[in-house]
């Protein structure tokens, strides 16, 4: 993937993406960790930091350039979505690490990324209609359950008890990130069971045909047919 660089591929771009923010990842915790070649690691932060917000919604353009319906249809809303989950658990994963006194931005983070995340995911299931069906049903209705139920209630725990608590901050923050993960399986097995359903198909390509205008009539005013 990394003899081209294709703006229009995302499969391209997210390759590119993965593999700046890896390596300048890791060459920053590297260098931080011996202390050497500050300038550089300085560098090597800045990249990783300006990289990741496209890396957290890679994931979420791709699967919507596919032809699985759920996915697909849900082009407009899924990279948000992916990015929101992914800056709820970031600030998650910091709440649990750092001291509550000093993790008020984290929680700030983890709060606001799990209910702009809940929005977004209530909104994208009411413009789907039909196709939002698998998010209830089967097993990826049960990942979607565990999803809201846990973002939810590990975001109440960090805006309440977690602000002082520092056992509330670490439960709060890995009930986060359980829903995180339940939310990613949620949406890979809703395209799983969209895609074995031929209706999540048929259907809409039927809605669509049938708003397409016809034909134009190529008859002439005057002509015999046109007076019949």
């Amino acid at each position: 993937m990394f003899r081209v660089f294709k703006v229009t591929s995302p499969m391209s771009l997210g390759s590119w993406i993965l593999g700046v923010s890896s390596a300048a990842s890791a060459g920053a915790a590297f260098l931080n960790a011996i202390g050497r070649l500050r300038r550089v690691s300085d560098a090597a932060r800045a990249a990783s930091a300006v990289s990741g917000a496209p890396l957290a919604v890679y994931t979420g353009t791709l699967i919507s350039d596919t032809a699985i319906p759920v996915w697909h249809e849900a082009r407009h809303e899924l990279p948000f979505l992916f990015g929101a989950s992914a800056a709820a658990s970031a600030g998650a994963a910091s709440a649990i690490a750092v001291p509550p006194a000093e993790a008020g931005p984290a929680r700030r983070l983890a709060v606001g990324g799990a209910l702009v995340e809940n929005a977004l995911m209530l909104a994208m299931e009411k413009r789907l209609g039909m196709l939002a069906e698998p998010y209830h049903r089967g097993e990826s209705g049960r990942y979607n359950k565990v999803a809201k139920a846990c973002t939810l209630g590990g975001a109440a725990l960090l805006a309440g008890p977690g602000r002082r608590s520092r056992f509330a901050a670490a439960a709060g923050g890995a009930l986060v990130l359980t829903g995180e993960v339940a939310l990613r399986w949620s949406v890979f097995r809703a395209g799983s069971q969209s895609a074995r359903d031929p209706k999540y198909t048929v259907i809409p390509q039927r809605e669509r045909a049938g708003a397409q205008p016809g034909p134009r009539s190529r008859t002439r005013p005057g002509s015999a047919e046109a007076s019949v």
